[in-house]
């Protein structure tokens, strides 16, 4: 590059697009500031690299007072890319640059060794409880009055492969007759296939090697056994291949990691999450850090799910469990003496300021609230479906709202609990008391596991303080099935939790990025901007003096190479089509044009508002296509992975999935993979629910546009994610459709005014019985034949 900027060594490929460098520059001067870009970048546009770019830069930069860069996504896909952008960056550093450190954030089961081996009685489901009872008995075996060190605990799990090596047992050993080394993806690690016994207690033999390595002053950083700096970028699966192979922990090895790396790649919830910032990534949360927050169109209603909470009808039995274990050792005292387990429990109380009659009014107060969770569940069941105990296994998940959703006022679980006397001292005190609770039973209990009790404190103690207009109170009931409650009770077929939603998270998302240095926001779909500021807090950050400056970029590719078409269908509402199935003006038109566009060569995605409606295009069009039809259905990981690959897989296919789905956004559909998508109506969630009416009313209060804030906005970009998949670098080319007259003209409930200036001038519109001219016109256009 001619007069290349500072960053530009940085940059991982030979030269940016002109919408990376303007926004390299915009990003980099915001921060300078102690402020964000808002940046809408369409697919393709580099916007991986130029948020590294940019932030690196200020990392490297010694007199910018910032250390690292914090990348946040909501999509795996994503966060595969700034691995790999990242990995680019190191490949292109100049000779004389130290490579970018990186570290991948990820879950406890997806680095135990034992999980991902599915060994030691340790799997995916019970990783994080199996791993707080191994940590606790660990500590427990090496502390104060501990039977052993951790040297020892070390010596002795490998020396068992060293017997087994010498006696050569075959039981015992591995199938040449050697020792039967735990291998994790085909790795050895230096310990046995199960957990480790010292004198009868079970530890983790891992840990027990992390803890080793720590020095004399506790820093974790001198207990990782390699060094990052020399590394470049370590994902999941290369920390797993270090640290185990090394015989140490490689979730703490993690944590070790996260204040030393240049780079920081996570989800939101290690950014959001109260819990996971205050026992994993609080470090992070400075304004040394340079976040990046990428999905940012999902950072509202991904957050809005992290800041609320719920208290499950289970969780409140184990919490008054757990109060009545604290104090019945003071109920056994007998005159004049005073066991060891009462005196400890005594101790802990006078330490925490907690005394014994608070610890019995708060577990009566969860005795009388399971009561009345009880009447309640109950009295809805036998109203809205008499016959439910005959019928439990037809039961469908529910909710039971507490208030009015469009009548802001009090709850009447806090009006009931007042009508009983529980007042503000027992609320307020409930999370005091289950913390000193969780401290007794670690102490008198012999096998530490995870505590209801202070969960279920925090969560009512903010059930009582929150308010009513911004929080949404609510009995939501969850469908199980455990055979151990009676046939009669309505917790043989239901988990009923007690939740409370935050219907407005701009303040908690605003207070959090307010906390970092600057950075960047951005996605494909940001647009309307000033909706954005508004709902993620960015304008009160502009009000206290942190500058906000936005960049839209829109595709640069050439413009030949794509059919960018709004069709004049009929509105495919609800009330205009009816149920799936049946036959109106409203389906037909959909399915004509849908098929129009399916039945033209090469890949095609048709995105729904529904699975239900996915199921019945996925139906119809497989009677009038000669290609193969692929339904998305609501599934896991594994199998919408499989059903990707068979779309990728040879001839053109169609695959019809929902816009509220995984397949529509994130995923890369680079090359030949995507000729066309389809988006058919606006994906507006059911209104009905009480929690989403409970949303716009929030909305309307605060922003007088509750509907078309809450609703609207979101369910556009939802759609412009789906047809943002087709084009993806300069050479492809494809059709995008946006299906519904609200998209191709202004209506009192249109939505083409959400849609960006150059999306607007773009999706000219044309009418059903034009769109197959429109689509001749393209695939015999110029740059067909090149």
């Amino acid at each position: 590059m001619t007069d290349s900027p500072p960053w530009a060594d940085l940059f991982g490929h030979p030269e940016p697009y002109p919408e990376q460098a303007d926004g390299i520059d915009a990003a980099i001067d915001a921060a300078d500031d102690g402020g964000f870009l808002a940046l809408e970048g369409a697919c393709g546009t580099g916007k991986t690299m130029l948020a590294l770019t940019a932030g690196l830069d200020r990392v490297r930069d010694p007199d910018s007072g910032f250390e690292r860069v914090f990348v946040l996504t909501s999509v795996k896909q994503q966060l595969r890319q700034f691995e790999t952008d990242l990995r680019a960056m190191n490949e292109n550093l100049p000779d004389d640059y130290d490579p970018v450190s990186g570290l991948t954030l990820v879950g406890k089961a997806d680095v135990c060794p034992y999980a991902r081996e599915n060994r030691g009685g340790i799997d995916r489901e019970n990783v994080y409880e199996r791993c707080e009872g191994l940590r606790e008995r660990t500590r427990n075996l090496v502390g104060d009055g501990g039977a052993t060190t951790t040297s020892n605990l070390v010596n002795e799990a490998r020396s068992q492969q060293v017997g087994l090596m010498d006696s050569g047992n075959a039981a015992e050993s591995g199938p040449d007759g050697g020792a039967d080394y735990l291998s994790v993806d085909g790795g050895p690690t230096p310990y046995r296939p199960d957990t480790e016994e010292f004198e009868e207690t079970e530890f983790c033999p891992f840990y027990a090697g992390f803890l080793d390595d720590l020095p004399e002053d506790g820093d974790p950083a001198e207990a990782v056994p390699f060094d990052v700096t020399e590394l470049g970028h370590v994902d999941a699966d290369e920390l797993v291949r270090l640290a185990a192979g090394h015989g140490s922990c490689p979730h703490s090895i993690m944590g070790a990691l996260v204040p030393e790396v240049e780079v920081v790649i996570a989800n939101y919830y290690h950014a959001f999450d109260p819990v996971t910032t205050g026992t994993f990534t609080g470090a992070l949360l400075d304004d040394s850090t340079f976040v990046v927050c990428d999905e940012a169109h999902m950072l509202e209603p991904r957050v809005r799910d992290l800041v609320s909470d719920a208290v499950a009808d289970a969780s409140l039995r184990d919490a008054e469990n757990e109060l009545t274990r604290v104090v019945q050792p003071l109920s056994f005292e007998t005159a004049g003496a005073e066991s060891d387990d009462a005196a400890l429990v005594r101790g802990e109380l006078e330490d925490a300021d907690v005394t014994v009659e608070e610890i019995e009014a708060v577990r009566e107060f969860y005795a009388d609230l399971r009561g009345e969770l009880d009447r309640r569940v109950t009295a809805h069941l036998d109203r809205e479906r008499p016959d439910w105990r005959a019928s439990m296994r037809d039961l469908d998940d529910d909710a039971i709202p507490l208030r009015d959703p469009e009548e802001p006022g009090e709850d009447e679980i806090t009006a009931w609990a007042d009508r009983e006397g529980y007042g503000e001292r027992v609320w307020a005190r409930a999370e005091q008391v289950g913390a000193v609770v969780k401290r007794v039973l670690d102490s008198l209990e012999e096998e530490d596991k995870r505590r209801a009790a202070p969960g279920v404190g925090r969560t009512l103690n903010a059930w009582y303080r929150e308010g009513h207009t911004d929080f949404f109170r609510a009995v939501e009931l969850e469908r199980t099935f455990d055979e151990t409650e009676p046939p009669d009770s309505w917790r043989r077929v239901y988990n009923a939790r007690l939740t409370l939603h935050n219907c407005l998270p701009s303040e908690p998302i605003g207070d959090r990025l307010a906390s970092f240095g600057g950075g960047v926001l951005m996605s494909a779909t940001l647009e309307p901007m000033d909706v954005f500021r508004e709902v993620t807090g960015l304008d009160h950050l502009a009000e206290r003096g942190r500058p906000v400056v936005e960049r839209t970029y829109g595709l640069s590719f050439p413009e030949e190479n794509r059919a960018s078409l709004a069709v004049d269908a009929p509105k495919f509402t609800h009330q205009n089509r009816g149920a799936p199935g049946e036959e109106n003006p409203t389906r037909l038109a959909h399915l004509d044009a849908t098929a129009a566009v399916a039945r033209r060569e090469g890949n095609v995605l048709v995105g729904t508002p529904s699975y239900a409606e996915a199921t019945w295009m996925a139906q119809a069009l497989s009677g009038r296509l000669d290609k193969p039809v692929l339904l998305d259905e609501s599934s896991g990981d594994r199998e919408t992975e499989s059903l990707k690959d068979d779309f990728f897989a040879g001839d053109g296919k169609v695959l019809v999935t929902s816009l509220r789905g995984t397949l529509t956004e994130g995923v890369d559909y680079r090359g030949d993979r995507l000729s066309a998508a389809v988006v058919c109506g606006v994906p507006i969630i059911n209104t009905a629910q009480p929690r989403t009416r409970a949303v716009i009313t929030a909305y309307d209060r605060r922003f007088e546009s509750g509907f078309e804030t809450a609703l609207t906005v979101p369910a556009v970009r939802k759609a412009r994610q789906a047809v943002g998949r087709v084009i993806r670098g300069p050479d492809e080319r494809g059709v995008r459709v946006l299906l519904d007259a609200r998209y191709a003209r202004d209506s009192w409930n249109g939505v083409r005014e959400y849609l960006p200036e150059h999306e607007r001038e773009e999706y000219q519109p044309v009418s059903p019985d034009m769109l197959e001219v429109a689509l001749d016109r393209f695939e015999s256009g110029p740059a067909a034949s090149e």
